[in-house]
């Protein structure tokens, strides 16, 4: 009786141990790319990019301008090709980033990889005419459909899907773009490197996930 109390004891005390919520990866092939509170265990960077409370920001550095430094975007570790991402952003007035990936070269992510425009399109009329850096464009020359975009200052959610070469976005649950990969950008990776862009500009993420699509 008494090994088994201490049994049972230090089976909890195991249990204590574990993080609540560590678990990264779900049954349905999900990862959750900030869970764990240290954002070195997915992503490199030399950018003033930080984590707190699940929720990853980039606050630039003063005298900081332009797009053009690579190795501050916020790249993922791991290399994809076909996947799905879900994740929120908010962007100031103004605010301007970008989510690229099957980006072959990291050090020249505008011409060896594909962008997903992240932008501050909320504060445009509903009726204004897009184009491709409003969000959930596709840089070069693919504006959305519509703008599906809240206010400066509001969590957004995109749900990009890239599968047989096939590209879906999804921006608060509507669809603004779907690209056939083979016909635009067939020159692009078919993977690389998954990363958001600093565009010297305040920018928030939260809820990361991704899913390697067979």
């Amino acid at each position: 009786m008494i090994r088994s109390t201490l049994a049972c004891l230090a089976a909890l005390v195991l249990l204590a141990l574990v993080p609540f919520g560590s678990a990264e990866e779900t049954k349905d092939g999900w990862t959750d790319l900030l869970s764990s509170g240290d954002l070195s265990k997915h992503w490199t960077t030399k950018g003033n990019w930080t984590l707190k409370d699940g929720v990853a920001t980039l606050t630039p550095s003063k005298g900081q301008s332009g797009w053009s430094r690579w190795d501050h975007y916020l790249w993922l570790n791991e290399k994809h090709g076909d996947f799905e991402i879900q994740f929120e952003y908010k962007v100031q007035k103004g605010g301007n980033s970008g989510f690229y990936f099957r980006t072959g070269d990291v050090n020249d992510p505008v011409a060896k990889g594909i962008e997903v425009q992240i932008y501050d399109s909320g504060s445009k009329a509903k009726d204004a005419k897009l184009n491709d850096h409003d969000s959930g464009g596709v840089i070069p020359n693919i504006p959305p459909t519509k703008n599906a975009a809240k206010p400066a200052g509001e969590w957004n959610k995109f749900d990009i899907t890239v599968k047989n070469d096939k590209l879906t976005v999804v921006l608060n649950g509507e669809q603004v773009n779907e690209v056939d990969l083979t016909k635009k950008l067939a020159d692009r990776p078919k993977t690389g490197s998954i990363g958001f862009q600093d565009h010297s500009l305040p920018l928030s993420l939260r809820n990361i996930k991704i899913r390697d699509l067979k």
